[in-house]
């Protein structure tokens, strides 16, 4: 396994409580929209075993040309050990990168794609959203849909309706207006529909989609193929 160590060459602030690390690319690092990698902190490899603490799976919220790779987290007041460690970190610090994968690609395949996300889950989508942009082949249009009960939104400039694009962009900050949301996008019984949050909110959104007759096949998530049947064998029975 090949561990990039990297420098931490800016840090924006989102909102209040979510900033994104921009790294410096390590010669030979490369990834592809949908990406997310393992992000480490100095230290996690120091013991014998890792040191699972300092690790966290990340989504990459950038695309290769912008030539520096994204992390967006939201860190809270009370947070874990990983996240005030992160925290403290400034430009010049270095960090470790390993195990770097894409599960959730753009699919090109004519149809019309819809991403839901909840909060800082957005992150994973502005690569494909950029990548959509730039080449929109084989893509009907996108409708994406997050929900963040902060109300500091995320990507704003990005994620703005652009109809000439074929793009449109919601923004809401409550479960009832989500949820209600997601089951009118499911009436398109051909779309691919793209999850991203917290396993707690894929359950929820699975079972809204399953519900409204979306089959397994149509709904992407960030995860590695041997963990899906978990979530996406949701028995309609029930």
């Amino acid at each position: 396994m090949q561990i990039y160590w990297t420098k931490i060459n800016k840090i924006i602030e989102e909102t209040p409580e979510v900033k994104t690390y921009l790294l410096d690319c390590p010669k030979d690092f490369t990834w592809e929209e949908g990406s997310h990698t393992h992000f480490a902190l100095k230290g996690f490899n120091a013991g014998d075993k890792p040191n699972r603490s300092l690790i966290r799976h990340m989504s990459i919220s950038t695309l290769p040309h912008e030539n520096s790779i994204g992390i967006t987290t939201r860190i809270r007041e009370q947070c874990s050990e990983f996240k005030t460690v992160l925290r403290n970190l400034g430009v010049g610090d270095e960090v470790a990168l390993f195990k770097t994968h894409s599960n959730v690609p753009l699919k090109r395949e004519h149809k019309n794609v819809y991403l839901l996300s909840s909060g800082v889950g957005l992150a994973t989508f502005r690569p494909l959203v950029l990548d959509y942009f730039e080449r929109a082949d084989n893509v009907n249009q996108i409708h994406s849909l997050n929900i963040d009960s902060s109300k500091d939104f995320l990507f704003t400039t990005i994620f703005e309706s652009a109809p000439d694009k074929n793009f449109t962009s919601q923004f809401v900050d409550n479960r009832k207006d989500y949820y209600e949301e997601v089951k009118t996008l499911a009436a398109d019984k051909n779309g691919l529909f793209y999850v991203v949050g917290s396993d707690e909110f894929l359950v929820q959104n699975i079972k809204v989609l399953r519900e409204q007759g979306i089959k397994p096949e149509q709904i992407m998530l960030d995860k590695r193929e041997h963990a899906l049947p978990e979530f996406l064998s949701f028995d309609l029975s029930i």
